[in-house]
């Protein structure tokens, strides 16, 4: 059973592995609020994981830690349990979805785990470690629907409100919902006027669905590029903490939070994965009703792949109004190009691609289409750009 005593115990067990990391307020990202960022993502193995599966690790039997570990997971808690695992030289095996991020992969692998790799999401691979687990009697690690190791996320909590007692609410993200479960009931426990607030990606909303359907409920899909929380069925533990001490729950799109993973990065120099930038995408986007408040933005972990930032900086840039593109229809004749670009350049806009297309069979044989791809400021300026280029003539598609 999940009690304050527990959490406090979990802090004091992970004294000797985890960090307390740092609360760093985030002027650039504040708008009418002000905005502290929790950075997890600083955490040994790059996540807020480690918390839980140590602890949780810690508190095994000898029988138990005879079998060796069996546990699922789409990379971070992979990591925690390997660590742990490893600390206490217990053999281990990890199932993890054969989509997780190789990084994550050979991370969990390098702390000494063995890694069964299974087809399609974190949700199969939670099948088949299951089925393992009856075959070879091994003990299962939950990666949140556990008591203990929701105890071990909940230390975040107690930091927190020791870091900045007047917090006015904590974002907090959700996947299966063990993180958001051990810090809401550590904060509402200590201070209840604190607003616990939690956010899950639109494309993978299960608790989100849940808790507003008023059942435990389970999707069809999960599709987001935030892997640490793409669960279709949240925890039957997670369900009912989140439905007694969460305040309110929201989702964000993918464009959001690649606008907050660039915003992050750019801003106050810190990486973020998909998962862990949920948080603040909600605060940029005020998807809470708050005015002039402390707010706390949980930012859960760091382990992104390095194969795709360059396409969630891109899609950060458009989504912030930073790189746009105009399709512009012209009269194929000479110095239409010109007088596009003088317009751009005019307004401070830089144009970083030209596509010249004259074959398109729906327009006419003398016209073409200009595909301008260009660097702005912000979406005001693209819009400026887009009100002179119209007042000059030129007809945009």
């Amino acid at each position: 059973m999940l009690t304050l005593d527990k959490i406090y115990h979990a802090a004091f067990v992970l004294k000797e592995v985890a960090r307390k990391t740092d609360l760093i307020v985030a002027p650039a990202l504040s708008g009418e609020n002000t905005v502290y960022l929790k950075t997890e993502n600083l955490q040994v193995t790059g996540s807020f994981k480690l918390r839980g599966s140590y602890y949780k690790i810690s508190q095994l039997t000898e029988e138990e830690k005879e079998r060796g570990i069996i546990a699922c997971s789409a990379g971070n808690h992979a990591q925690g349990v390997a660590l742990a695992s490893q600390k206490s030289n217990i053999p281990c095996l990890i199932c993890m979805p054969d989509g997780a991020p190789i990084s994550k992969v050979e991370a969990t692998k390098q702390y000494g785990a063995e890694v069964c790799l299974v087809k399609d999401t974190y949700d199969d691979a939670y099948a088949k470690a299951i089925e393992i687990q009856k075959e070879e009697g091994k003990t299962l690690i939950h990666p949140f629907d556990d008591d203990d190791v929701i105890a071990g996320q909940g230390t975040i909590g107690l930091e927190i409100l020791d870091q900045l007692a007047d917090a006015d609410a904590v974002i907090v993200p959700i996947g299966g919902g063990g993180l958001i479960s051990g810090v809401s009931f550590a904060i509402k426990s200590l201070n209840p006027n604190c607003k616990v607030y939690g956010v899950q990606a639109a494309g993978a909303a299960s608790m989100y669905n849940s808790v507003k359907g008023g059942e435990l409920l389970t999707l069809d899909s999960a599709n987001t590029f935030a892997d640490g929380i793409a669960v279709k069925r949240p925890g039957d533990k997670t369900f009912e903490l989140i439905s007694t001490y969460v305040d309110d729950i929201a989702t964000v799109s993918d464009d959001e939070i690649a606008a907050a993973i660039l915003a992050l990065m750019e801003k106050q120099k810190l990486v973020s994965e998909g998962a862990g930038a949920v948080s603040v995408a909600a605060a940029m986007f005020n998807k809470f009703d708050l005015h002039g408040k402390k707010i706390v933005c949980l930012v859960s972990g760091g382990n992104i792949d390095v194969n795709i930032l360059n396409r969630v900086i891109t899609r950060g840039l458009i989504m912030s109004g930073r790189r746009s593109t105009l399709t512009v229809a012209l009269v194929d004749k000479p110095g239409q190009l010109l007088g596009v670009s003088e317009i751009i350049s005019h307004l401070g806009g830089n144009v970083i691609a030209v596509h010249h297309d004259s074959s398109d069979p729906n327009m006419d044989i003398n016209s073409c289409f200009l595909r301008i791809v260009m660097e702005t400021r912000d979406e005001a300026q693209v819009q400026q750009i887009k009100t002179e280029l119209i007042s000059a003539g030129f007809h945009l598609v």
